[in-house]
């Protein structure tokens, strides 16, 4: 059977599955809780964790090394990437989207039930490493199979929003984290917040968890990629053969991804050590500002993918990253004003712009592969950057903050990576109208 008949028979079949609104619920559900469970962890390592796990050293280092501990997530997304990226190819995006679903759940949840170095000493540490490295494994699975499950079944001139409703439910994740670490903070003294409040949100994952559960039971793998492998042997060795037959494909994913990956955890992580360390803020009004920060992102990704679709990838990816590299400048200097509304403005700014490089991207990487080795290659594109990009990004930031005593470092910091990303963007040919079902003639 040919492959564009394989894909009419399973567009005909998926009439009695769930339809697209059910499908995106599904990928955004699981993205919503992979952000929150790893982005929860990235607002406690700058506010609490320096003090509970390692409080053996002065308060800026303790930071450093919590936000090491943070970066251990990281690493363990590329190994995530190739393991569940593999199986999404010879086996399903949804079956590893389960899997990924509840390691993720899992890992947050025992944290907050960990005891502290005050109990168990070093050996609290290693265990929240321990738990970090479960979580990072498990996203680097999560988003390339999520995206897929939209991407391989909308047509082509709706990819870039479609993709990019689900991808909201990463600051939809944010926003859920950062609003409960705000009214705990707001409504508790640091003393009972250092006790037993912070683990709150780490607990209440639990409830994230259980809706993305029963969501992506309900749903079922792309009508594209059923028929590919209807028609095709599943590949051996996924992986390498995107190393082989996608490393231009692979290197532009990558550098694409630099940039949007180190300004996301800048602003969301680093911020709260800048705000609240380095200038005397309080947690509140940091926290504040990320919730009305993430509100504008929910409405700005989807947007920014709209507009992909209408006038291209590379124009809002380049939008994205030259927006980015000014506005970091001006970022540093309206948090310095110690002015609530001007560090609201700050990181909602900050947001929107990290938005353009974001609402393209899981349609941009989708483009880039063909349908068998599609969800390795989306994942080795996204996960194998953040080993240099958010990984490091805030114990980067911190030791550059620690050195120069401003945010200008940093500025230029974030500069360097834009300039890496435009570079990438503007050397690679569009991809808006590509129809997926269809080889792409790799170099």
């Amino acid at each position: 059977m040919a492959l564009n008949d394989a894909v009419a028979t399973q567009a005909t079949a998926s009439r009695n599955r769930p339809g697209l609104g059910r499908v995106v619920t599904a990928s955004a559900a699981g993205m919503t809780l992979e952000s929150y469970d790893f982005l929860v962890y990235g607002s406690a390592a700058a506010l609490v964790f320096n003090k509970l796990f390692f409080p053996a050293h002065d308060p800026l280092v303790g930071t450093m090394l919590a936000f090491l501990s943070y970066a251990l997530g990281f690493f363990a997304r590329p190994l995530g990437g190739i393991v569940f990226g593999h199986f999404g190819d010879r086996i399903g995006r949804k079956p590893l989207l389960i899997v990924t679903l509840l390691l993720m759940g899992g890992a947050t949840f025992a944290i907050g039930l960990l005891p502290t170095y005050a109990s168990i000493g070093g050996w609290a540490a290693i265990a929240l490493c321990a738990l970090r490295l479960i979580q990072g494994f498990a996203l680097g699975g999560e988003w390339g199979g999520a995206m897929l499950l939209i991407a391989e079944q909308v047509p082509a001139r709706r990819r870039g929003l479609w993709t990019s409703v689900a991808e909201a439910g990463v600051p939809l994740g944010n926003l859920i984290a950062t609003g409960a670490l705000a009214i705990l903070a707001a409504t508790l003294d640091d003393a009972a917040f250092l006790s037993w409040g912070w683990r709150i949100p780490f607990l209440a994952s639990a409830v994230l968890l259980g809706v993305g559960f029963w969501v992506r039971q309900k749903v079922e793998d792309a009508p594209l990629f059923l028929a590919t492998r209807a028609t095709a042997e599943p590949a051996r060795a996924p992986a390498l053969q995107v190393l082989r037959r996608f490393p231009r494909q692979l290197l532009v994913c990558g550098a694409a991804r630099l940039t949007e990956n180190i300004v996301y955890y800048v602003v969301t992580a680093f911020v709260i050590v800048y705000v609240v360390e380095h200038n005397g803020g309080s947690k509140s009004t940091v926290l504040s500002a990320l919730v009305v920060a993430n509100v504008a992102q929910i409405v700005a990704t989807p947007f920014f993918g709209w507009l992909s679709d209408r006038i291209g990838r590379r124009p809002v990816l380049l939008i994205g990253a030259a927006g980015t590299a000014a506005w970091t400048f001006a970022f540093f200097w309206l948090l310095d004003t110690h002015n609530a509304g001007l560090i609201m403005l700050a990181m909602t700014g900050g947001l929107v712009f990290h938005s353009a490089l974001y609402g393209p991207q899981a349609a941009f990487f989708a483009e880039q592969f063909d349908t068998t080795v599609r969800c390795s290659g989306m994942s080795l594109g996204a996960q194998v950057p953040t080993l240099i990009g958010g990984s490091i990004a805030p114990f980067i930031a911190t030791a550059l903050l620690a050195a120069f005593g401003s945010g200008t470092a940093i500025a230029l910091y974030v500069l360097a990576a834009a300039l890496i990303t435009t570079v990438a963007v503007l050397i690679t040919r569009e991809t808006r109208t590509r129809d997926l079902a269809e080889p792409l003639h790799a170099a």
